[in-house]
């Protein structure tokens, strides 16, 4: 098992390296929150879907029940409300910890609060993504950001905007299906990451999380899930259904995630905010 505590890197420039980019994301959650009279500057964008019973869940799975409980005066005189909720770990904005496809790795409450939060970046696929609902981004899109934004943050938070976040909650436009069991499986179409381009991600650019708006970080029509178990298997999170990304630029902004911390979860529900100075 990997140990609770971990560095920030997992090379031989731990230390620095690591120092490096804590102390760079603070700077740029400083200059985010702190206005000259300690007030909050720029904009807070959330890219969290609500949950409800239009939020889209993975075919197999029931969704999110909001069992209404009470609600109203009491004898007493005042007012009162509470409710519950059951719901799937894998379903509406919510993270994949890398136990999901990684034995061994992190469960959601293992999670070091450093790979939840920093720099990120927005890499806009949608052109693609419009043209073939099954587009995979490579590592040739990646290098195309990075020749026209500079080279990406090492340990950042990466952000592909595939542009079917606009589909929410249309489960045929945004999954391609509104069947559900495991007979809708065959049927899902939607952009993902491809293999090859995680694997570039997690060796090359070291990446602290990576996230879309999508279903999936695999895209629709994977049987093996191979983008899940290169970052898996890297001890790198995934966020999935996102909101917003059209709200952010390509980078210079910071990002905050912080998911349910269920105790040996295998993913969570995600509140999730970009701070854009």
């Amino acid at each position: 098992m990997t140990p609770p505590i971990q560095p920030i890197f997992r090379t031989g420039r731990v230390v620095a390296t690591g120092l490096a980019r804590t102390t760079g994301a603070a700077l740029l959650l400083t200059a985010c929150l702190s206005g000259p009279t300690g007030g909050p500057e720029g904009r807070w964008i959330d890219l969290t879907h609500p949950f409800d019973a239009h939020t889209i869940f993975w075919p197999t799975e029931e969704g999110f029940v909001l069992e209404r409980g009470a609600g109203g005066l009491t004898a007493d005189g005042y007012y009162y409300e509470a409710h519950r909720f059951r719901s799937a770990e894998h379903g509406g904005t919510h993270i994949d910890a890398p136990i999901h496809f990684g034995a061994g790795r992190w469960t959601v409450d293992r999670i070091p609060l450093s790979r939840l939060h920093g720099p990120a970046v927005t890499v806009d696929v949608s052109l693609a993504c419009d043209a073939d609902r099954d587009y995979r981004v490579g590592i040739e899109d990646l290098r195309e950001w990075e020749a026209m934004h500079g080279r990406l943050p090492t340990e950042a938070i990466v952000l592909l905007r595939t542009g079917f976040g606009r589909f929410w909650p249309d489960r045929i436009r945004y999954m391609g299906t509104d069947e559900r069991g495991a007979v809708a499986i065959p049927k899902l179409h939607f952009p993902g990451l491809h293999p090859e381009a995680a694997r570039w991600l997690v060796e090359e650019r070291q990446i602290a999380a990576v996230g879309l708006d999508t279903p999936s970080i695999d895209y629709g029509q994977s049987r093996t899930f191979e983008t899940h178990r290169i970052l898996a298997a890297a001890n790198v999170p995934a966020f999935e259904n996102l909101a917003n990304l059209t709200a952010l630029p390509a980078r210079g902004f910071a990002v905050v995630a912080l998911p349910m911390k269920i105790r040996g979860g295998s993913g969570a529900p995600l509140r999730i905010v970009a701070i854009v100075p």
